[in-house]
Parts: structure tokens; sequence; C-alpha cells
């Protein structure tokens, strides 16, 4: 992959103690993390001696951070906006110690799919979010999800052109829009190319969500046991990594296994190891 794009990983579904992250890196030659835990911390709460901790762990193994996995934006749309500023602050901090500019945010959780009713409100906390994080010179990559506002191709780009900042940005996850009933590459991927500056690899079957309206990770069961291996879903990797080629891009592909619904017999090490052949046997095919 290196010759193409740098690959990364969410390595805390391998392991929560970072120096077995670490570990797990280094042995599918993986060169960085997209730091979400450590030590079983979410990266917005760790303290600064854990990440005076992180640091040298990340030195000393040779990993880079390809950008800080927070959760800000995880929540109510009608939630404590305060609240969500300090966890952006938290993570930007933590992202100036770690060498990264990046920083993955989402757009609220809305009720019931009340989209247009809370769009102005789901704007005014993305416009407040992305002003912190352009004062301190960092990008926000919104991660489409399901049930928050961002979660269909055409509300993601509406955040991005509506807030209006080069600031705020998009890391494309095929397999969040295939869980969400939309084609990645066919309905999300041509409205959101021009502002594509980070990606999320995984792939997923289409799954009957009843009408949920919860995260994907409180379903019990059928959104994360449609969690595959790039190339085994419905996500259209392939065609992804073609047209991450022929833009040009040069961002992460960051491997967000989720496999341990799927492959529950492996370990952590060895559903990373799954992800990665994946990844990276669809890239060789690219030529």
């Amino acid at each position: 992959m290196s010759d193409r794009w740098p690959l990364s990983a969410f390595a805390d579904e391998v392991a929560p103690d970072l120096d077995e992250q670490l570990k797990a890196l280094r042995a599918e030659e993986i060169g960085h993390v997209e730091l979400r835990s450590a030590w079983g911390v979410n990266v917005a709460d760790l303290s600064g001696e854990q990440l005076d901790e992180a640091v040298r762990a990340l030195r000393e193994a040779g990993i880079g951070v390809s950008a800080i996995g927070s959760p800000v934006g995880k929540a109510p749309v009608d939630g404590d906006l305060d609240a969500e500023l300090g966890r952006l602050r938290a993570c930007l901090d933590a992202a100036d110690r770690l060498g990264t500019s990046l920083v993955r945010v989402f757009s609220f959780y809305v009720p019931e799919g009340r989209y247009a009713e809370h769009r102005d409100e789901v704007l005014r906390r993305m416009a407040a979010l992305t002003a912190l994080a352009a004062e301190r010179g960092a990008t926000l990559v919104h991660e489409n999800e399901s049930h928050i506002y961002g979660d269909t191709g055409e509300r993601c780009r509406d955040l991005v052109e509506s807030v209006g900042s080069p600031a705020l940005r998009i890391a494309f996850d095929p397999a969040n829009f295939v869980q969400c009933d939309v084609k990645p590459m066919a309905e999300a991927w041509p409205l959101l190319r021009d502002y594509v500056t980070h990606v999320h690899i995984k792939d997923a079957v289409e799954v009957d969500r009843g009408g949920a309206a919860y995260p994907a990770e409180a379903l019990p069961g059928a959104v994360m046991l449609s969690v595959r291996p790039a190339g085994e879903g419905d996500g259209d990797v392939p065609g992804l990594l073609r047209a991450l080629d022929s833009c040009g891009y040069q961002g992460f592909l960051t491997l967000e296994p989720h496999l341990h619904f799927h492959l529950p017999e492996m370990d952590g090490p060895q559903r990373l190891h799954v992800a990665a052949s994946a990844l990276r046997g669809l890239a060789a095919g690219l030529g």
C-alpha cells in the first residue's frame, strides 16, 4: 500500500493496551494508527501523562498517527454543545501532541429521522466545531454514520457546503453508507468526491434495520454482523479504490475492521490480518 496510499487502522479493535495495538500494527506493516482509545480510555479523556506515554510508545514503535478518532458529535442534537466543544479541545490538544492535523467527527444524532427539523441546529453546531478547529490549524473529517444528520451523501455534502470552511471535510466510509441503504459509489461518491480527504475501509452487506433509530453499536447483532472485510460486501470497495486512484487521492486508508461479530473465533490481531490482507489484495488488483 505504501507506494499508493499510507495505511492506518483503528487498533483499539485489536486490544485495549496501546503496546499491544502497536505490536499488531508492526506485525502487519501498518505504519499509522487512528487513535480512538488507549488503555481502555477514550482519546478525549487521556490525561497529560497518558499522552506523554502514548508519544513515547509511538516513537519507539515507529508508528505515526493518521488522525484522532474522536467521539465529537456522536451525541444528541439537543445535547450540551459546550460539552462537545470541550471534548473537541481535548482532541485538538491530543492531535497537537501526536503529530496529526486531522480529527474525525460526527454530526449529531437526530431523533426519529427528523433531519429537516434539526438541520439549522446541526449546522450551527458543526460551524462552531469547525471554527474551533480552524483556529487551531486542524481539519475536521466528518464520518458518515447511521442516524446522525450526515448519514447520506446529500446531507454530508450539505454539511460541508453550508459550513463553507476548508477545516471541514469528509471521511468516506463505504460500509456505513451500505448500512444506511445508500449505494456508496453510485450515490454518495459523485456528491462527495471533491470533499473527501480521509477514507475508512470496511465493507458491509445490506441489512434490514427494521426501522430502529439507534446508533449502529447499540443494535443487537444485525448491523454489526453485516460488516465484512474489504471486497466481501456491498460497499464496492474495489470501485472506491479505482476512483481514489483515478482522482489522485493522497490521503490515508484507515482500516476499521469491526470483524468481531463476523469472525468471533479469531482474536484481535488475527482479525486485523484478515482486514489488512483483504485491502492489500484489492489494491494489488489495481495494477
